[in-house]
């Protein structure tokens, strides 16, 4: 049986450039780990792509992910997995990973017009917003959608 098409989307590190070179440009970037998806991720995807003519999502790898203290069993999906259900998404046009604490030199290396992270963040107070700004490129923060959290879903399939 041949894999999905979706699949192909999915690259290496280290095919990565090469790969977002030749996506419709402008290329809108975000990262996250995107544990267990729900309708607050899927909402801010597609507003992220909307900011752009393709969207790249760089996977935390797992080690990454559990670096980041959201729990010894997290994530409850591995890279892999995480991975293939982004890129069956239609507003994901290629999924890649890092495996620092941040994608700093991710995206220094692949240059996005446009970096796009969760409200949560002080767009200001970021590194990455600092390099992308420093090629010309432009940083945004769209705002989560109420209610929707990885962390509480989870908390609350444990409690039932």
């Amino acid at each position: 049986m041949t894999p999905p098409a979706f699949l192909g989307k999915i690259v290496p590190r280290a095919d990565a450039a090469a790969r977002v070179a030749a996506l419709p440009q402008p290329v809108v970037f975000t990262n996250g780990v995107f544990d267990v998806l729900h309708r607050g991720h899927v909402t801010y995807l597609a507003q992220a792509r909307e900011l752009g003519a393709s969207l790249v999502v760089a996977l935390n790898t797992d080690a990454s992910a559990r670096r980041l203290g959201k729990g010894p069993d997290r994530p409850l999906n591995n890279e892999r997995d995480r991975a293939a259900v982004l890129a069956a998404l239609e507003s994901v046009g290629l999924v890649t990973w890092f495996d620092e604490d941040t994608p700093l030199e991710l995206i220094a290396q692949l240059k996005p017009a446009v970096l796009v992270k969760g409200g949560d963040y002080d767009m200001g107070k970021l590194a990455e917003t600092a390099v992308v700004q420093g090629y010309g490129g432009k940083a945004v923060a769209i705002p989560f959608v109420a209610g929707y959290s990885t962390t509480d879903l989870v908390r609350r399939i444990r409690q039932s």
